[in-house]
């Protein structure tokens, strides 16, 4: 790990909730904040998650302990959290780069990575 404290908990059952999360990784250190994915249409859970603990070395040890733990009846996947890219943040369409810009009609004003915004633009100009 790089000195990250911030954590990404993939894998997550629906169900498992930011209580249980947070109970989980407090056996390794101070938690300093669970974010809970949720989709922001349904508001229901998006099955991953970020933790942050107090240090590195919690985060490290918690991620060691708990990648490939069973929460929820799922395996944790559970790795040092990557930071935001520069002007646009994760691509939340899946597959990388363009996101899902890629099937609207190519590059939208020279890409920005997909994600959200680029749905709504999508579908405002209908």
């Amino acid at each position: 790990m790089t000195g990250n404290s911030k954590l990404y908990v993939g894998n997550m059952s629906f169900k498992t909730t930011e209580e249980e999360l947070r109970a989980a990784f407090e056996q390794f250190g101070a938690v300093t904040d669970v974010y809970v994915a949720m989709d922001r249409m349904t508001g229901r859970p998006r099955g991953f998650a970020f933790v942050t603990m107090g240090t590195p070395e919690e985060a490290k040890l918690a991620a060691e302990k708990l990648n490939g733990v069973d929460l929820g009846g799922r395996a944790l996947t559970v790795n040092e959290a990557r930071p935001k890219e520069e002007g646009g943040g994760r691509s939340f369409g899946g597959g990388g780069g363009g996101g899902r810009g890629g099937f609207r009609g190519g590059d939208r004003r020279g890409g920005g990575g997909g994600g959200y915004r680029g749905d709504r633009e999508s579908r405002e100009s209908y």
